[in-house]
């Protein structure tokens, strides 16, 4: 990849930025640092910004997005704006509300693309996480083919231009790809995605269908408690990432969001630092060697930081089979 390309074309003629910002935020995190950040990360040149109704910030995300576009930032549609399904709206009939829901919080007319969050469908209502009387997740039964085609009409109502899902294993993506009278393929799969788990198999089957992969996680994780094992390795820690950084005179998160690049993959990074998000954009800037990609590939451990456990006993849990 050229360093200096900045989207890619999606399978249904839109354009992705291939670094985009994530705004996900653990809960001890004030909402007014997400929309400082998201305004300090477009006015440093970020066009692909990440959120969720899960995050529970879409307001202070649309809030940064209206303000440059107000101030002659950007114009709306320089901006890729990225929202997702949430787990409680998995059931056709609350796919369109949901997504009505989500641009009522941003205060826009679409979004650029919305994805379903996870495959694995919880009881319906307004609790983000549905608990029984034990604290186990309430499971919810939905065909996700359903769920699909409610997708599908997002797309034709004009609420979203493009639809792709997340933490989709690849008898998932099979089972949407494979499904009668499919009107549009997803455009994108966004997965947890870092040199200690590369998803070189994932990445090679979603090539082959032409579909993207995008990274989360792409510089570890943040390690928010409730989510990710304390004691797991510190991706940015990596003595051979720091050793490769010293070779590029560039930080550690830039090797690790250059690999990504430089294997097709669109990219996610977060910061709530100014120095570090200015940084980021750097990576268009230098290019890795094939020898130091072959290193970093070696990197690999399979080690997921965020394996959403609440759902590990659901039959759609994605993450048990290999890929």
């Amino acid at each position: 990849m050229d360093p200096k390309v900045r989207r890619v074309e999606l399978n249904d003629g839109h354009f992705i930025p291939v670094l985009g910002f994530g705004t996900y935020e653990p809960e001890e995190v004030p909402k007014s640092t997400t929309l400082e950040a998201t305004k300090l990360a477009i006015g440093a040149g970020f066009r692909h910004i990440d959120c969720a109704y899960a995050y529970n910030n879409e307001k202070e995300v649309g809030l940064a997005i209206r303000s440059k576009i107000e101030d002659g930032t950007v114009k709306r549609k320089d901006v890729f704006y990225t929202s997702k399904l949430w787990i409680t709206f998995l059931r056709p009939e609350l796919v369109r509300p949901a997504l009505e829901k989500s641009l009522k919080n941003l205060q826009l007319d679409y979004v650029d693309l919305y994805i379903i969050h996870f495959p694995m469908a919880l009881k319906p209502g307004e609790e983000l996480f549905p608990t029984d009387e034990h604290g186990k997740a309430i499971f919810d039964t939905v065909d996700l083919c359903a769920t699909w085609e409610a997708m599908e009409k997002c797309k034709d109502a004009g609420l979203t231009k493009s639809i792709g899902v997340s933490n989709f294993n690849r008898r998932q993506l099979e089972k949407i790809l494979n499904k009668p009278g499919l009107k549009y393929k997803p455009v994108c799969n966004q997965v947890e995605c870092h040199p200690y788990l590369n998803q070189s198999k994932l990445l090679d089957f979603c090539k082959s269908k032409d579909i993207v992969l995008v990274a989360y996680s792409a510089l570890g994780s943040q390690r928010p408690k409730q989510w990710v094992d304390q004691s797991s390795p510190v991706l940015l820690d990596d003595p051979v990432l720091s050793a490769m950084a010293k070779k590029y005179e560039q930080t550690p998160a830039l090797i690790a969001l250059r690999y990504q690049l430089q294997r097709g993959v669109v990219v996610l990074a977060k910061s709530y630092n100014e120095k570090r998000i200015k940084e980021n954009m750097q990576v268009f800037e230098f290019q890795l060697t094939s020898e130091d990609m072959k290193v970093l590939d070696g990197l690999n451990r399979n080690l997921r930081y965020g394996r959403f456990h609440i759902a590990v006993d659901h039959p759609e849990y994605p993450f048990s089979d290999e890929y």
